[in-house]
């Protein structure tokens, strides 16, 4: 079995920066998504087409997690190069080049850890990750697909060729940090556990009895522990009250720290869905938004954090194997899945 090499997949993709936040524009991504999954559709053959294709309305659709389980849907490792390549293409359309960089290192990463475990742990396979296509593929109507495996559920739901949802959106690492071997010093989810940091270390002692919720992080993301009728996670975003400590009781530069923050979660999807979960915050009110830390400010040592707001809901944790294991998750507190749900 080949292991997906994501440096060769990426090379001639340029990482595309994003100013969110400050109104950017861009065209929608949803005809993209359109064109490239009917592609894919129409290289398969009966059989997988079969396994790939779903009604929209199934409850198959919500059924997502983040952990080595059976799926449904057509593997990777199942589909012949033509199909693959279209595969990858349609994932693309779903991501900039940093989320892309960051999906594909996080299937290579299988690999590491089938090295590491020598059969210790479940099977690990860099291409078992399930794409699915639920309804028909149009610019007319609803529509969705999604890519997932371990450590990866990239979730979307298209209504007249708009995304309408791109949530949950989880991308997971293990190990957070290669520590030896080849790929040594690889950090597939750096930025997100580096700046939340850096936030965190700049807060004065009044300000972290507020932020700081325990000296303790929770050993699992709260969206990891509520199960969904399915079999998966729940559909719906935990609907815990934010904690911590507010965006108006930062200094201005902590209030860059925490956009910074915000921003780099967003600029991995395309900029229209960025520019649209963005857009919701400034219109809920930046001023709601709250950061809660868990655990020691050391990144050697378990940690988590949330930053939430009456729109969303980011979710980080690093606690397993000795702080070696990131899962790390982007919710919308007004609908996952293009399913609404009340303001709070």
């Amino acid at each position: 079995m080949r292991a997906i090499k994501p440096s060769l997949a990426v090379a001639a993709l340029g990482v595309v920066g994003l100013a969110v936040w400050a109104g950017a524009q861009g065209d929608h991504s949803g005809g993209e998504m359109a064109v490239a999954a009917e592609r894919f559709l129409v290289a398969l053959d009966g059989q997988s087409k079969a396994a790939a294709s779903f009604p929209f309305d199934t409850p198959e659709r919500t059924n997502w997690h983040f952990i080595p389980r059976p799926r449904k849907g057509l593997p990777i490792k199942d589909m012949d190069p033509a199909s693959r390549a279209l595969a990858f293409g349609l994932l693309r359309t779903g991501l900039t080049g940093s989320g892309f960089l960051k999906a594909t290192t996080i299937m290579s990463l299988e690999q590491i850890l089938r090295e590491m475990e020598q059969g210790r742990g479940p099977g690990r396979d860099p291409e078992n990750y399930f794409l699915s296509i639920f309804g028909t593929p149009s610019n007319q109507g609803k529509w969705g697909w999604r890519i997932e495996g371990h450590h990866l559920s990239l979730n979307f739901t298209l209504e007249d060729g708009k995304v309408v949802s791109a949530t949950p959106a989880f991308f997971g690492s293990n190990p957070a940090e290669v520590r030896q071997g080849p790929r040594q010093g690889l950090r597939t989810l750096a930025d997100r556990e580096d700046r939340a940091l850096r936030l965190v270390q700049a807060l004065d002692d009044d300000q972290k009895k507020v932020a700081v919720l325990s000296e303790t992080a929770p050993h699992e993301i709260k969206s990891g522990e509520q199960k969904g009728e399915t079999g998966g996670l729940a559909s719906r975003a935990p609907s815990d009250e934010p904690e911590g400590i507010a965006y108006e009781k930062l200094s201005d530069d902590q209030k860059q720290m925490l956009r910074v923050l915000v921003d780099l979660y967003a600029a991995d999807m395309p900029e229209d869905v960025a520019r649209a979960w963005i857009d919701e915050i400034k219109q809920a009110g930046p001023e709601k938004v709250r950061f809660a830390w868990y655990g020691p400010a050391d990144r050697t040592q378990p940690h988590a954090y949330k930053v939430q707001g009456p729109t969303f809901l980011i979710e980080f944790n690093n606690t397993q194997n000795n702080a070696n294991h990131i899962h790390s998750l982007w919710r919308n507190m007004l609908g996952d899945f293009g399913l609404a749900q009340a303001r709070r």
